[in-house]
């Protein structure tokens, strides 16, 4: 049955208009994306089984070209606007955190995260570098390393952060397995980088670990480690 047929109520496009877009699934999220499915399919039928097959949105948006092309119904076109819409929605999280103190929007500097690292499939070292208000300045890739580890060079760090002019810094990194745990390691690289930014007056602000859907904060892990 096509999406036409359905009742007026369960057509995603007319359901997100009544309910707003967070009162749709994935799939209808996606179906609207797709707009149309394919000969035997609706678009939502389409959309899950994308999903089916990738395992998460955040599986599809990260899934590489040859894969997700390699999808009946899918294509260099419906690739090149998935990768666009995700910019689209990094870009406006980072004019939001430009024009106001990062610290007063918590939730968009995860959401940035997520959207910048989320997608990696091996390890990548950032820093989002903030002016004297905490407003960013610029999100920099400073390493990248494997799929489980990469090595940072805090005297690299610290001469980015006297580059960019910075005053203080969120550094983040993902784990690709998905874990958002902080290690003993993340801990301790933490402590070093903190110690190194303090000697050119770059404060430190978050260390946050991506990973599948959510983010960690190592700096608050190691503050309650503290209280114990």
């Amino acid at each position: 049955m096509s999406i036409k047929d359905w009742p007026t109520d369960d057509r995603p496009r007319e359901k997100l208009l009544a309910l707003g877009a967070d009162a749709l699934s994935d799939a209808e999220l996606l179906a609207i994306f797709l707009r149309v499915g394919v000969v035997g399919k609706s678009a939502v039928e389409l959309a899950r089984e994308l999903l089916q097959r990738f395992g998460s949105v955040a599986g599809i948006v990260s899934a590489p070209h040859d894969e997700f092309c390699a999808v009946h119904g899918m294509g260099e076109a419906k690739f090149v606007q998935f990768q666009a819409s995700i910019e689209l929605a990094r870009r406006a999280l980072a004019s939001a955190m430009s024009e106001r103190p990062v610290l007063n929007t918590p939730d968009i500097v995860k959401d940035y995260l997520r959207l910048s690292l989320g997608h990696e499939r091996v390890e990548v070292f950032v820093a989002l570098w903030l002016d004297a208000q905490h407003r960013l300045i610029e999100m920099q890739i400073l390493f990248r390393g494997t799929l489980t580890q990469t090595s940072v060079y805090p005297r690299e760090v610290v001469r980015a952060a006297l580059a960019k002019n910075a005053a203080a810094v969120i550094l983040a990194h993902n784990h690709p397995s998905g874990s958002t745990a902080p290690s003993q390691a993340d801990r301790s690289l933490t402590q070093v980088l903190k110690s190194a930014l303090a000697l050119v007056d770059v404060t430190v602000l978050d260390h946050c670990i991506v990973g599948r859907g959510e983010t960690h904060s190592a700096v608050r892990s190691m503050a309650m480690m503290g209280d114990m």
